[in-house]
């Protein structure tokens, strides 16, 4: 530290907290709340985001069922804004479920509807969890191919052997894997071989403004090439402007996802449509 520079934090005894750290604490112990709160009063709901081909953007490939919770104001609180928090406490492991509970039902109103739903890789040993996945298959036996779980590349690396086996044994009965956030750097090649992820979606920090972006046009062209390599498809994620979805077209990317092709939704065309028919 440059002489002079008064740090008041420097004299704690050894082992005492940051005032910094206790605020963070404190912090995530409040949204921990808000999450268990908005669990236990069934005040959660998911916004949905069309992904759409790089070919022809009028065609939705599938939706992205994106959760939300209502805080105690009524506000609608996204998932970016609470599941660091809760990603790995028990309250994390309750709103996987929730999530998939509410898919699945969507996807049981929806006939056709293809909609993926994040989970976490610690949810998989959860038995709540997967007891949900199978009565949702064994309602309506459609479900399953409709069905994508999107996990993120940093949750799958925390228990990569397990992943491998889970998604063998669900791929079987038809369900489709995605690798969420994509080349955020937590992967190793050796276990990306190993997943046999379906799709790949490539994280928003490399395809938001690649067309001002050199570096990232490169990295964006090696993320499709291993996704080709591997079989899966690919999707762009975070696509906000006309220029970048032509220039990731152009790249070979499969799909598109992002504000410029759709912001996500709580009414979606299909609830509108129920609500029209219903009036």
């Amino acid at each position: 530290m440059p002489r002079g520079v008064n740090n008041r934090w420097a004299d704690l005894p050894p082992g005492a907290d940051n005032p910094l750290d206790l605020a963070v604490q404190a912090r995530d112990r409040e949204t921990v709340q808000m999450v268990a709160d908005a669990l236990r009063h069934r005040e959660v709901l998911l916004g949905f985001q069309p992904v759409v081909a790089s070919a022809n953007p009028s065609r939705v490939a599938f939706y992205e069922g994106l959760v939300r919770v209502l805080d105690a104001t009524g506000r609608t609180i996204p998932a970016r804004d609470f599941i660091g928090a809760v990603e790995e406490t028990e309250t994390g492991r309750i709103l996987d479920c929730v999530s998939l509970e509410l898919g699945l039902r969507t996807l049981a109103r929806v006939p056709g509807l293809r909609l993926s739903i994040n989970m976490s890789a610690r949810s998989i040993g959860y038995s709540r969890w997967i007891k949900t996945l199978r009565r949702g298959i064994r309602r309506d036996p459609t479900v399953a191919e409709r069905l994508i779980l999107e996990i993120t590349e940093r949750s799958a690396m925390t228990v990569p052997e397990l992943v491998v086996t889970f998604m063998s044994d669900l791929q079987r009965k038809g369900i489709t894997f995605a690798l969420d956030d994509f080349g955020a750097g937590y992967t190793s090649f050796r276990y990306l071989r190993d997943f046999y992820f379906d799709i790949l979606k490539i994280d928003g920090q490399f395809t938001r403004g690649i067309t001002q972006n050199a570096d990232n046009q490169v990295l964006v062209k090696a993320l499709v090439a291993i996704g080709q390599q591997f079989d899966m498809f690919t999707v762009a994620e975070s696509v906000e402007n006309q220029a970048d979805a032509h220039w990731l077209a152009q790249a070979g990317v499969d799909c598109q996802q992002g504000y410029f092709h759709g912001a996500p939704t709580v009414t979606p065309d299909w609830e509108r449509s129920d609500a029209r028919a219903a009036g």
